[in-house]
């Protein structure tokens, strides 16, 4: 175990708020390993760099000696966090649950140490609560104080429905900490009225109430909106290596910075060495290179680094990289249109979108630009196609 000093430096670091921290430092002084809980309901099927920013500091603490809790909401998750929803969540049903909480298990461990790590799953004591312990526990709140929560709030002044359900949802995120014994709890700057619960019901169930820690909501990659698969603006951790540094050199010279701040497993005095060094006048591109690469490497190992950046460096030249997807476009005709042939290869979702492409000059047919929305390709041929500086498939046109 580190000293206290070093260990709250390492806890603090990078985080929005600690709550609780007398009881941290107490916690701590005993020297015994302590529980640390974060819970991810099963949403969605992949896990990706906001997801990180929670796991890294998870990871921080095994790395201190603790116990992560990792729970996966398959009971919440059939209800819907309602956290910042301004309208009802529609709930996932038990065999979406299952198929994403198995995802979650195989990626998590990207970034947890397997022998450090508990995966938990809160149906299976949710579930034992029945219809009286669910009452019970409802009893433990009123109306007026779930009412307190901002996204509650808001809608109940405009008038927007708020199903009951949606109330019980802190309630069995706060039971899970009872259940656990958790001694800290981690989550999203959105999640603090669900953490604090949890402090409320252990008091209310006679245990030590857990400590809070809020990180930061890491923006995507359109630098506006919070990372989601949903929005289309993120880097899933599972992606592959080219994509991931692709993805994160795209990323704009100022959020770059919140990035490496959120992700980087680099001192802070490195980092500050790195800002340093561009306000001297170093080109930006060299610091998301250094950052591509280290996320690289965390995830798909040092080669994958090595290759994403060659890849990388290809593209940006004009190349074609290797291992480009093998797609079949079937036609009936003698000849097909570059816009349905790109639409057709999924590298486009429309054929305006592939016409809105070539007129940006970022399409390419075998390396060279493609200036002709008209454009023929014959039955027959076999063309690498390019849009973007991301999307590539090697074309065979057959009938």
């Amino acid at each position: 175990m580190a000293n206290l000093n070093d260990s709250l430096a390492l806890i603090k670091r990078g985080i929005d708020d600690l709550i609780g921290e007398q009881e941290l430092i107490d916690k701590l002084n005993t020297g015994q390993p302590l529980k640390v809980k974060a819970g991810f309901d099963p949403t969605a099927p992949d896990l990706h760099l906001g997801h990180a920013v929670l796991l890294n500091k998870l990871r921080q603490f095994q790395d201190l000696g603790h116990k992560v809790l990792f729970l996966i909401g398959d009971f919440t998750g059939m209800i819907g966090d309602p956290t910042g929803k301004s309208a009802t969540r529609p709930p996932l049903s038990a065999e979406q649950v299952q198929v994403n909480a198995r995802t979650y298990q195989e990626q998590v461990f990207k970034i947890l140490k397997p022998e450090q790590t508990e995966v938990v799953f809160n149906s299976s004591w949710i579930n034992e609560l029945g219809a009286a312990g669910m009452l019970k526990l409802a009893a433990t709140h009123t109306v007026a104080r779930m009412l307190e929560r901002d996204d509650f709030e808001k809608r109940y002044k405009n008038n927007q429905p708020i199903a009951i359900h949606e109330f019980l949802y802190p309630l069995l995120q706060g039971y899970d900490s009872v259940a656990l014994k958790a001694d800290i709890e981690l989550g999203g700057t959105d999640q603090r009225f669900n953490l604090l619960m949890g402090r409320e019901l252990q008091k209310h169930f006679g245990q030590l109430p857990q400590s809070v820690l809020t990180v930061p909501l890491l923006e995507g990659l359109d630098g506006v909106n919070k990372m989601s698969k949903s929005l289309g603006n993120y880097i899933g951790i599972a992606e592959p290596a080219n994509t991931i540094f692709s993805k994160l050199m795209s990323v704009s010279d100022e959020l770059m910075w919140r990035y490496i701040t959120l992700l980087s497993f680099e001192s802070m005095e490195t980092i500050e060495r790195w800002r340093a060094s561009v306000q001297a006048g170093e080109n930006p591109r060299n610091i998301k290179v250094r950052f591509a690469q280290e996320i690289v490497t965390r995830f798909h190992g040092k080669q994958a680094a090595v290759d994403a950046l060659a890849d990388f460096e290809l593209r940006s030249k004009g190349g074609i990289p290797e291992n480009v997807p093998e797609v079949n476009v079937v036609i009936k005709e003698a000849a097909v249109a570059i816009g349905p042939l790109l639409k057709q290869a999924g590298l486009v979702a429309s054929t305006s979108e592939a016409f809105r492409m070539i007129e940006q000059g970022g399409v390419r047919l075998d390396g060279e630009k493609v200036m002709d929305r008209g454009l023929q390709v014959a039955q027959g041929a076999v063309v690498v196609a390019q849009v973007g500086k991301r999307k590539f498939a090697r074309i065979t046109i057959s009938k």
